[in-house]
C-alpha cells in the first residue's frame, strides 16, 4: 500500500498555560471557553457541538500522547503547528513545546511549523470580536526575523521527526504580504530568506524548503512600502523563491456559503489552475468545513453546509487522486486537527463521533 504524508494543521489555543491568552479567554481554559459558548443561529447549523475527548489541555504530554496515538491509527502522520511570534517572543508555543514534544511517543509522528504571521486582533475575544483594532503586529523587522529563523533551526529543525522534503526542513509562511511588509519589500525579503537558507545549510541540512500558504489570486502589494507595485500571489511565490505551495482553508479562495459538494467542485478547478500557472509543486488541501459563528455574538457568514464525513471523504479521494497524478511527494494538508471555533476539525465530537477520522483512515490506510 502506498504511503501518504497526511498533515493536519493544529491550532494551539486549547490550553490555559499561555498567560497572554487570559485577555481573550479569562476562564483559563483557552479557546475551549468559546467552543462551550457556541449556540445555533440558523436552522441548518449543527450547533453546539461537544468534544468526545473533553475540553482537554493540549499542552499536557499525556493528552498529546493519546492524540498522537489516535491520529496515527487513523492515517494522520504529520502535524503542522500554527506557530506565532508576537511582541518579540513566541505565543501559544506550549502546545508544541510542552504537549507534543513532551509526549513519550512524539517521535512516532512528524511535525513542522506554519508561521502564522498575521496580525492579532480581537477575533479571539468573543466579547469584542467585531473590533478591528490590532493588538499585535504579525509582520516582523529584519532583526526579529533573524532571531526567529535561528530559533526554529535550533529548537525544531534539528529534531529527527521534524518534517523534511528531500532532507530539507519545511517552513511554511501563512501571510506572504505581511512577511514582505515587515522586511521592507521584495528585494530585502529575498536577502533575508537567503540568509535563512544559509543558516539552515550551516546547520547541516541540504537547504531550506520554504512553503507558502496561498489565498486567491488577488492583487497584492509586493513592495512592502507603498501601493505602487502590485502583483499576484503567483508573482510573489516566484519572486520570493518559495519551493512549494498549499492552502490553509477553503474560505481563503472559494465561496463557502453553500453546500460542501459545490465548494469541492470549485476547489478542483482552483487546483488545476494552480497546477498549470505555478512553477512549484502544489500539495492538495482539503478543509472539513467552515463556520466561524462560535466566535461571534451574532450570525456571521459564510457557512459551509452538509459537510458530512462521507462528503469529506470525497474531498480526500479527490486530493489522493491529484497527488497520485501530479506529485512525486504524496503530501496532503487538512484543515484541521482542532479548529473547533471554525467548525473544521478531525477530533471526534458528539454529532459525527469519529466520522472524520474514519474517513481519513478509509482513504489512506484501507483503499
Amino acid at each position: 500500500m502506498k504511503h501518504y504524508d497526511v498533515a493536519a494543521y493544529i491550532w494551539p489555543s486549547y490550553t490555559g498555560k499561555e498567560p497572554r491568552t487570559r485577555q481573550f479567554w479569562e476562564q483559563g481554559i483557552g479557546e475551549w471557553q468559546t467552543v462551550l459558548s457556541a449556540v445555533k443561529r440558523t436552522e441548518d447549523q449543527i450547533l453546539p457541538r461537544k468534544p468526545l475527548w473533553g475540553t482537554v489541555d493540549e499542552a499536557d504530554p499525556k493528552v498529546m500522547e493519546f492524540q498522537i496515538q489516535e491520529a496515527l491509527r487513523h492515517g494522520v502522520n504529520v502535524f503542522i503547528y500554527d506557530w506565532y511570534w508576537y511582541d518579540r517572543r513566541p505565543f501559544l508555543e506550549q502546545c508544541l513545546d510542552e504537549g507534543f514534544l513532551g509526549a513519550p511517543n512524539n517521535t512516532d509522528m512528524q511535525f513542522y511549523l506554519m508561521w502564522a504571521n498575521h496580525d492579532a486582533n480581537y477575533t479571539w475575544d468573543k466579547r469584542q470580536s467585531d473590533l478591528s483594532e490590532i493588538i499585535w503586529l504579525g509582520s516582523q523587522p529584519r532583526d526579529e526575523f533573524d532571531r526567529i529563523c535561528q530559533g526554529v533551526i535550533d529548537l525544531y529543525f534539528k529534531r529527527p521527526n521534524y518534517y523534511k522534503i528531500n532532507g530539507c526542513p519545511v517552513f511554511m509562511i501563512y501571510d506572504m504580504e505581511n512577511l514582505v511588509r515587515g522586511l521592507g519589500g521584495i528585494q530585502k525579503t529575498r536577502e533575508a530568506t537567503a540568509v535563512f537558507r544559509n543558516a539552515v545549510k550551516e546547520a547541516g541540512f541540504p537547504d531550506l524548503h520554504l512553503q507558502a500558504v496561498i489565498w486567491s489570486e488577488k492583487s497584492v502589494n509586493v513592495s512592502g512600502v507603498d501601493s505602487l507595485h502590485e502583483g499576484s500571489t503567483r508573482d510573489m511565490v516566484e519572486m520570493l523563491g518559495f519551493d512549494s505551495v498549499t492552502h490553509y482553508q477553503f474560505c481563503h479562495f472559494a465561496d463557502c456559503n453553500r453546500d460542501y459538494m459545490d465548494v469541492l467542485a470549485d476547489v478542483s478547478k482552483e487546483w488545476e489552475r494552480i497546477r498549470t500557472e505555478y512553477k512549484v509543486p502544489y500539495y492538495p488541501h482539503i478543509s472539513i468545513g467552515w463556520d466561524n459563528n462560535p466566535r461571534f455574538n451574532h450570525l456571521t457568514l459564510p457557512i459551509i453546509r452538509n459537510n458530512t464525513p462521507d462528503r469529506f471523504r470525497e474531498g480526500l479521494e479527490m486530493a489522493k487522486e491529484y497527488s497520485d497524478t501530479y506529485n512525486e511527494l504524496p503530501l496532503i494538508t487538512i484543515n484541521s486537527w482542532n479548529e473547533w471555533t471554525e467548525m473544521s476539525y478531525l477530533e471526534p465530537d458528539d454529532v459525527y463521533g469519529y466520522g472524520y477520522l474514519e474517513a481519513v483512515r478509509k482513504v489512506f490506510l484501507e483503499s
